[in-house]
């Protein structure tokens, strides 16, 4: 399986990014696809993840500016960033779960888009 994550860069403080992961070599169906982020010296952090149903949960620090969709056809989910603040800077990676239903579960990271808030 192979997760590229793409999208990030340098953006202003209130500013907007959309950050992409596609997915591609699952062998059965992605059910959760997730986004996590770790800035220098912290531990890594769930930002926003997305069920195959569509249920979305958020980290409370962005809630109400990010939103996290997905488009299951493509194996793509998809990171909308507004009104981004200096704490949003950070590797973002890209986490997904490839299932069977009935008891398989492969957990895969991808390498992840840097995201740089200026002032």
């Amino acid at each position: 399986v192979q997760l590229q994550a793409s999208g990030g860069g340098l953006v202003q403080v209130g500013g907007s990014l959309r950050l992409t992961c596609t997915a591609s070599g699952n062998r059965f169906t992605i059910n959760t696809m997730e986004w996590y982020r770790q800035a220098p010296g912290n531990l890594r952090e769930l930002v926003a993840g997305i069920t195959l149903g569509g249920s979305t949960n958020y980290a409370n620090s962005v809630k109400g500016r990010f939103t996290i969709s997905r488009d299951n056809a493509a194996n793509i989910a998809y990171l909308q960033m507004n009104n981004v603040k200096l704490e949003d800077a950070g590797l973002y990676q890209c986490y997904i779960d490839d299932t069977d239903g009935i008891g398989y579960s492969a957990d895969y990271w991808g390498q992840g888009t840097l995201v740089t808030v200026s002032s």
